[in-house]
């Protein structure tokens, strides 16, 4: 652990002068990856000169101790040993965790997409009730929300939203909601009060950027059309709307969000781009031993992640068997002890993948 610890360290410092180079500060591209890896290793090194102060405080107090003759002043030694032990275990264990290989793509923005399902307009107000959960949690995060697209259902909610998320680090931890979120209730439009079980699909794409997905021209089909609003009717006689198919793929992306034609056609891009990126990920987790591949990391939307039950306001993580009894508080964006316990549950099981 140690010896690539130093590693790093000293590629920290190569980065470090890289940074201020000429040649590195006139290439924005080469600029951006070396700042992102700039921002993993000194969190790395910093915890690893703060074992080693550690560690060295501990040698002293060990020598300390052993070389004590009065029976206070080695009661006292013995004290200051065991808090050291104590730390320096503490330390070693964070500094496991942060050797663990970054995700690239955990510094990106998001693309978060929610679409109603089983459940009909029940499953479209859990997808309202959804979206207000993730943007109120954005707002705690100080993050971007920018509402892309959007249905909305025959008495509310969202049939499907489409919104994108700038912030630091918001790949990292929205990553995980990512999969089919079930919500247990009754519903406004029940009238004996029997519980029903809807529910709504998840999808979480880092923002793709253009130097990593390269989108040939000849490979889209674009349409233009005119915009509609709710029940279909015309809201304008302009052909802003766009939609974009990517022909190899078949992946079909379509905007009306904006009035202008342009703005919806880089939307759609963006979001296009981003599903295909999602493609290639799948792709490599596909290969990847079974073993190592993380729980959070399957790729796979049909999968169901989480239960919402409002009689007894409760909320289960199926993936981790975590279960909270604060559902109205989740719903208020309140999502930091679901998220931390997944995070978690994550490195836990890298570190384990890494050690075995």
């Amino acid at each position: 652990m140690l010896d690539r610890a130093q590693i790093v360290v000293d590629r920290f410092r190569q980065v470090e002068a890289q940074l201020n180079s000429p040649e590195v500060l006139a290439d924005p591209i080469r600029l951006r990856d070396l700042g992102r890896e700039y921002k993993y290793l000194k969190r790395v090194t910093d915890i690893y000169h703060r074992y080693e102060t550690v560690r060295a405080a501990l040698l002293r107090a060990q020598d300390e101790l052993h070389s004590a003759n009065d029976p206070e002043w080695k009661e006292l030694a013995q004290e200051e040993v065991h808090r050291l032990t104590t730390l320096l275990a503490n330390v070693e264990e964070e500094l496991k965790l942060a050797l663990l290989p970054p995700d690239p793509d955990d510094e990106k923005n998001v693309i978060l997409e929610i679409r109603s399902g089983t459940g009909g307009d029940e499953a479209a107000l859990f997808a309202g009730d959804l979206a207000r959960m993730y943007q109120r949690y954005c707002e705690k995060r100080n993050w971007k929300w920018e509402l892309n697209d959007y249905t909305e259902g025959n008495v509310g909610g969202y049939k499907e939203l489409i919104v994108t998320i700038r912030g630091e680090g918001a790949y990292s931890w929205l990553k995980y909601e990512g999969g089919v979120h079930r919500v247990q209730r009754i519903p406004q439009t029940e009238s004996q009060g029997r519980i029903h079980t809807s529910a709504a699909s998840v999808a979480v794409l880092p923002e793709a950027d253009d130097i990593e997905i390269e989108i040939k021209e000849s490979d889209i089909r674009k349409d233009t059309y005119c915009a509609s609003g709710h029940g279909g009717q015309s809201v304008n006689t302009t052909y802003s709307a766009v939609r974009l198919v990517h022909i190899p793929t078949g992946i079909t992306v379509a905007i009306q969000n904006e009035r202008s034609q342009i703005k919806n056609y880089e939307t759609a891009l963006r979001i296009l781009r981003a599903r295909l990126y999602e493609l290639e990920l799948q792709k490599q987790r596909a290969q990847e031993d079974a073993i190592r591949r993380s729980f959070i990391s399957t790729g796979d939307r049909s999968a169901k992640i989480r239960t919402y039950n409002f009689p007894q306001n409760r909320v289960t993580d199926h993936r981790i068997g975590l279960t909270l009894y604060n559902l109205d508080q989740i719903l208020n964006g309140e999502l930091d002890e679901l998220l931390e316990a997944l995070r978690l549950a994550d490195q836990t099981q890298r570190l384990a993948a890494a050690s075995s």
